[in-house]
């Protein structure tokens, strides 16, 4: 039986062709996304174990911030030499360091990295735990010098000598480069700015006795937790108002931070990879199932021969894990590649890691076995069951195994059960009216009608491809009409083929609805919001300097300028909840700017000295009611009781706060939270001045600060829109990887069909069809599955699209919106993925010879 196993691998070893590359696309993104994740992970390991100070002090903050303030956490500098007198400290630095800078040129063009990581700017301290070294001009001396790192020099084409300007949180400064620093250790990306520490704290802190962290050495023999315990000895009483961590403890808070931005790329490619998998499974599914189809009366006479039904299953399992260990080794050798091409990418984007330090460690290699191996084991285990099942006679009758009867009404029955299960489910979170429980069920209900739709699909093949098929014989004659009738021939087959392109536009039409109705729902709310006749802020939402709002409110034809700035807060409610939200300060001229809609108060009430404003449904979850005293705790430690002053209705406020819609007057938020910057200005025009006009005049103004871009309503739209986009670029990437395989799954079911029918293409061929008519046939046939599969993904995802707007629109997105224009594209592209799917099977039986097709076995 082994040996007869081997054989028929090799015989069929074209036909599994494709089974395998979907076995492949699937390890190899599991293991790509494996070994990036890891080499990135071990490399920014050892960048931060080798450059952290054996202990380093900063200002103890409350909490971290979601959305950044602007807001630079400082400690007195002088503490650096305090710290240099105690027991075991070798050395104590005042370090300075400030992310979130703009560096502009001549040109007023942006020197940053490519990839959107921030600009630092930084103290040039050297140690020998630097991770940059000089490498041309000299150190900053003075005001007005600094350094730049050499990647960001060479991308943008300074020079030492160049002149800049920096623009930081307390405004901009001309400076000249001195020298270039050169990374002796990966770059992490961002861009670096050098200069002295006396400039650091002048022009980026405003203040010549503050820094942003002291950090300590220990002098020989002193182990780093010891150091600690000494230092927050020495600071005595002070010693709460500080974060002190070891050079390990700092590493992994660094690691912690990057982690983010690493659990997104390993988790969207393992997205990547799930998608891979489970329409893998119905490619394999099918193929198998041909193929033993096509092997009965193989499988009768090794039955006649004495092999029982265990040993025909098993060799059919073994088939199916020789197809998994080839397809797993070759995409474990394609997922090194893809990790290696994600690392040169990243060095396009700044990001500098060497290829020659790849992490590949032993578990990389045992997920991509399990993954190759587990899916094509699982894809074979019914069709091994169904080989175990021919009979000796088979051998004799020469006849498939049927597909049709028993089985197909055991799948109506499960089908149904299933499918009234997930609608249930939807129906569930349609009515809902939380949030977390609509959400579950409507999580619920897509994995269920999704099986259902899977189980039940052949079931739905002959009634809907008569109707995707019924001008095929009035417009293509008898070829139409054998498309339609090889389409119908095996419901099973034809519904397997048509699931993974299902799969794939079930998932774009659910998301397509759902985008739709969410940009729709932020236009309205815009319209009803947005008072002013334009909003400056920065393309990345980052905070910017006052001098900003300052150059606006100079500029001709400016008539009203409010400032807006936000801040992380918590509070301490009446039912005993501790909740941490974003909040935003305004000036009290806000109606002016902005039409917020009250249950309780006005925005007066709300901007008044010591009180706040909340959305109302908020409110009445946590027991808040207008004149509640409400503890709220600020970043950097300071706290307030604030007396809830108005209730908004959070729906005609989407975008003036996030959980709980919180905001007080700027001048309470610049009380408690001293420091920030403004993360929005809203502007409008004088009496009489033309909006155009205006316009050109503010980005005339605002030309020396690129960070910062003028936007009317429209545009504001536009931004959010682009926001949006970006979840639907990810779901569009996971249909094309969908397709691609459902590509190869229509190829591989055409292919095998085509060998399957020789016999009878040779007969039609001897009685008069045209090899071209032949050729158009199998297309045809190809088209009807593929827009088969794309309507019913299509049908499941509008379905999906309704519920999951149902659950937005308790957030108060309530606006419906059904995107015609991607559903008949899609449906458009399903028949081009069709007729491109039948290129080369139908290439293939046009070229058959007809005497050999007809004696076919």
């Amino acid at each position: 039986m082994l040996k007869a196993t081997l054989r028929s691998f090799l015989a069929h070893k074209g036909r599994l062709a494709l089974s395998a590359l979907a076995v492949l696309l699937s390890v190899a993104f599991v293991v790509g996304s494996l070994i990036f994740s890891d080499t990135v992970g071990r490399t920014f390991d050892r960048l931060f174990a080798s450059t952290a100070a054996d202990v380093t002090v900063t200002p103890k903050e409350s909490f971290d911030e979601t959305i950044p303030s602007g807001r630079t956490p400082t400690l007195p500098a002088a503490l650096a030499g305090r710290l240099a007198r105690v027991d075991g400290v070798a050395a104590a630095r005042a370090e300075v360091d400030v992310d979130g800078i703009t560096v502009v040129d001549a040109d007023r063009e942006r020197v940053s990295p490519t990839s959107g990581a921030p600009t630092l700017a930084a103290v040039w301290n050297p140690t020998d735990r630097s991770p940059v070294e000089l490498t041309s001009g000299h150190a900053p001396r003075g005001d007005g010098q600094v350094m730049l790192d050499a990647d960001t020099a060479d991308r943008t084409d300074v020079r030492v000598g160049d002149r800049l300007t920096v623009i930081g949180p307390r405004g901009s400064f001309p400076v000249r480069v001195v020298g270039i620093a050169t990374f002796t250790t990966t770059n992490p990306g961002a861009a670096l700015v050098f200069s002295d520490t006396a400039t650091a704290q002048k022009r980026l802190l405003g203040d010549p006795d503050a820094a942003t962290s002291v950090s300590v050495d220990a002098a020989d023999g002193v182990p780093d937790p010891e150091l600690k315990r000494r230092v927050a000895q020495a600071l005595g009483a002070d010693a709460d108002a500080y974060e002190l961590r070891t050079a390990d403890e700092q590493a992994k808070s660094d690691v912690e931070r990057l982690g983010t931005f690493l659990d997104v790329i390993k988790y969207v490619m393992l997205g990547f990879a799930g998608v891979a998998v489970l329409v893998g499974v119905f490619l394999i599914v099918n193929t198998f199932s041909m193929l033993i189809a096509q092997r009965t009366r193989e499988l009768g006479l090794l039955r006649a021969l004495g092999a029982d039904r265990r040993q025909v299953r098993r060799s059919v399992l073994a088939e199916a894990l020789l197809l998994g260990l080839f397809g797993s080794t070759a995409g474990l050798a394609a997922g090194i590649g893809l990790a290696i091409g994600l690392i040169e990418l990243m060095g396009l984007l700044g990001m500098r890691i060497r290829t020659g330090e790849m992490v590949i460690g032993w578990g990389t290699p045992v997920a991509a076995y399990v993954v190759g191996l587990g899916v094509t084991f699982v894809a074979s285990y019914l069709p091994a069951r169904r080989a175990a099942g021919v009979s000796p006679m088979a051998a004799l009758a020469d006849a498939e195994i049927a597909d049709v009867g028993r089985p197909l009404r055991l799948r109506a029955v499960a089908g149904s059960l299933v499918g009234a299960a997930g609608v249930a489910a939807l129906v569930g979170a349609a009515v809902s009216s939380e949030t977390s429980t609509a959400a579950s069920l409507l999580g619920l209900g897509i994995l269920l009608t999704l099986i259902a739709a899977v189980v039940a699909g052949p079931l739905l093949v002959r009634p809907v491809i008569r109707v995707l098929g019924g001008a095929f014989p009035a417009l293509f004659g008898p070829v139409g009409r054998m498309s339609q009738r090889n389409a119908l021939r095996n419901p099973r087959r034809t519904g397997a083929t048509a699931a993974a392109l299902m799969i794939g536009l079930a998932l774009v039409g659910g998301m397509s609805v759902a985008s739709a109705s969410m940009t729709q729902s932020f236009d309205q709310q815009i319209d009803k919001t947005l008072g002013a006749d334009f909003v400056v802020q920065d393309g990345n939402f980052v905070p910017f300097p006052r001098e900003i709002t300052d150059r606006i409110r100079g500029t001709e034809g400016v008539g009203l300028v409010v400032r807006s700035q936000v801040t992380t807060i918590a509070l301490r409610l009446p039912d005993g909840d501790r909740v941490r939200t974003t909040a935003a300060g305004y000036e009290p001229e806000l109606d002016e700017v902005a039409h917020l809609t009250y249950a309780r108060g006005d925005t007066a009430a709300a901007l008044a000295d010591g009180h706040l404003g909340m959305d109302r449904e908020f409110a009445e979850e946590h027991g808040v009611r207008v004149g509640s005293a409400v503890p709220v705790e600020f970043q950097g430690g300071r706290q307030a009781r604030l007396t809830v002053g108005a209730l908004t209705d959070q729906e005609s406020t989407e975008g003036f706060g996030t959980q709980g819609g919180v905001f007080f007057g700027l001048a309470t938020l610049e009380k408690y939270a001293p420091g920030g910057q403004d993360a929005a200005v809203y502007v409008n025009g004088a009496p009489g001045t033309d909006a155009d006009a205006l316009r050109a005049a503010l980005e005339k103004a605002l030309e020396p600060y690129p960070q910062v871009q003028v936007r009317d309503v429209a545009d504001y739209k536009e931004l959010v829109h682009d926001q949006i986009a970006v979840l639907l670029y990810l779901v569009y990437a996971l249909l094309g990887l969908a397709i691609v395989i459902a590509v190869l799954g229509v190829v591989n079911t055409l292919a095998l069909s085509v060998v399957e029918r020789t016999r009878e293409i040779g007969l039609l061929r001897a009685i008069g069809l045209a090899r071209r008519q032949l050729r158009r046939m199998i297309r045809l046939e190809s088209v009807v599955i593929a827009v088969f599969g794309a309507v019913l993904g299509l049908a499941l995802g509008l379905v999906w699209g309704v519920c999951a707007q149902q659950v937005l629109a308790l957030q108060g997105m309530t606006a419906f919106a059904i995107p015609w224009g991607t559903i008949v594209a899609v449906v458009i592209g399903s028949a081009v993925v069709g007729v491109v799917a039948a290129l080369l099977p139908a290439l293939r039986a046009s070229r058959m010879n007809v005497l050999d097709a007809i004696a076919h076995e």
